[in-house]
């Protein structure tokens, strides 16, 4: 462990569902000065590439994780010392990787991190006897431990990983592992047929006498031999398999500990769009040419959702221990899907109370771009207090969202569609109109925020989109 003079740099956590990563390359070597916030080496998940900086003034006093390694969130990295300190840093006090999964999942809990796999950690430890044979498919329990770079690869050449024998620590498959595999064979080679089991001979009994005009009974046909099962782990007539990234594990785990930590509902409001649309197509053009802009629907309802959050400190809140924790600052998370299609990341627009509509409109298009291109840093997937989904832009026009822990709520915004709608007309009678019209869900955690409280929040945040002028955004 380092010294309190000491700063220890660690695997940051890029994304609730984000286990590990990889470490791509140093950009400082062991004895080089650095400075703080200067760019100490590059990381690679299944979600972002990024840089990680260095949190202190110092030496790089010791590199704990050599490049090409995968390890998960949390495990020291390197150690920043000041210069001239002498650093001992034994071998015992570098920590190891769990023994078995049960341990793996505990120690991420602790941290509050989803499930992923612990690489040995690299550094000048004394020899130790010969390991034991690694497993061949580098897994634990039944389960295959491998970076988003070889998944990524695996996936690409439809190579299941637990067909191909490690060669990594631990017997953990590399990315050369899984290129042999292909040159070599293409595909798992096929199980060998199975073999009917050798016929069972009864032990011979004394034959009784039968009379002699009687005919001797016939032998029993041997029964037919039962058809044999598919290997367990082999794909069934018309299946595929497919590696579950780390990615998909984490994504897994956190919502399902978010199911299992707050007590989730869903309330639901229709809006009329009306306002909306006609400031959005008044302002759109002068957007683009002058900023370069799109002023979404999205935009509009992150703006009138700040100022309704802003009176409902509970919904923009969480429950911390045995407190309620309330803030005077809005961090927004919106979530976006990644390029693949293969799943999603948050990230957070930092402190929008003090955004207008094209504060919000680009800092949204620009986070969201990002995102798709993995270029976000540690503190933009950090700190988010609300989140918003946007799933309208499929065309769907319901859901209820998961909460993104933890927080206390999550908007789900959906479709805008033409239906018919009951106005009132100049002379105060009821009239049919077609009008734009969007659902909004709020899903709330029911421990802090009781129905008529979410129901308040969602009639307040519809007044302000159906009232609200150009000036207010």
């Amino acid at each position: 462990m380092a010294t309190e003079t000491q700063i220890e740099v660690v695997m940051p956590q890029m994304g609730v569902s984000v286990s590990e990563g990889t470490i791509t390359k140093w950009l400082k070597a062991e004895g080089e000065p650095i400075a703080r916030d200067e760019s100490l080496l590059e990381i690679s998940t299944d979600k972002v590439d990024t840089e990680v900086p260095s949190p202190g003034e110092g030496v790089v006093a010791k590199i704990m994780v050599q490049e090409g390694e995968t390890v998960d969130v949390g495990t020291v990295l390197a150690v920043i010392a000041p210069e001239g300190a002498e650093v001992a840093l034994a071998a015992e006090e570098m920590p190891p990787a769990p023994a078995t999964q049960e341990a793996a999942d505990a120690s991420m809990a602790a941290a509050s991190e989803g499930v992923g796999d612990v690489a040995d950690a690299a550094g000048d430890a004394p020899p130790q006897a010969p390991a034991p044979t690694p497993v061949a498919s580098g897994s634990d329990n039944g389960r295959t431990f491998v970076s988003p770079v070889v998944a990524r690869i695996a996936a690409e050449h439809g190579v299941d990983v637990g067909q191909v024998q490690g060669t990594g620590n631990g017997g953990r498959v590399t990315k050369k592992d899984i290129l042999a595999f292909v040159e070599s064979a293409g595909k798992p080679a096929a199980a060998p047929e199975a073999q009917a089991p050798p016929e069972t001979v009864a032990p011979a009994e004394p034959a009784p006498v039968a009379p002699a005009s009687a005919p001797a009974p016939s032998a029993p046909a041997p029964p037919k031999p039962a058809p044999s099962p598919v290997a367990a782990g082999d794909p069934g007539a018309g299946e595929a398999f497919e590696p579950l990234t780390a990615m998909r594990r984490g994504i897994a785990e956190h919502m399902r500990r978010s199911l299992d930590t707050s007590a989730h509902v869903t309330s639901a409001i229709e809006v009329d769009m009306s306002k909306v649309v006609a400031i959005r197509a008044k302002l759109k053009k002068e957007f683009e040419a002058a900023y370069g802009v799109n002023p979404t629907y999205l935009a509009f309802i992150a703006r009138a959702t700040v100022e309704t959050l802003r009176e409902y400190p509970w919904i923009n809140g969480e429950i911390r221990g045995d407190k309620i924790v309330t803030r005077n600052y809005v961090n927004l998370g919106f979530a976006v899907e990644l390029a693949d299609g293969k799943g999603l990341i948050v990230p957070v627009v930092k402190n929008t109370e003090g955004l207008n509509l094209l504060g919000l409109a680009r800092s949204v298009a620009e986070i969201a771009q990002r995102a798709r291109d993995k270029k976000l840093t540690p503190d933009d997937v950090q700190g988010g207090t609300f989140t918003i989904t946007n799933p309208g832009g499929y065309g769907t026009f319901h859901g209820t969202p998961v909460i993104s822990q933890p927080q206390a709520g999550i908007l789900g915004t959906y479709a805008v569609v033409k239906r018919p709608w009951v106005v009132q007309d100049e002379l105060g009678q009821d009239v049919i109109a077609i009008r734009p019209l969007m659902n909004l869900t709020l899903t709330y955690d029911h421990r802090l925020v009781d129905g008529a409280l979410a129901g308040r929040f969602l009639r307040d945040l519809r007044k302000r989109l159906e009232s609200w002028g150009e000036s207010d955004y």
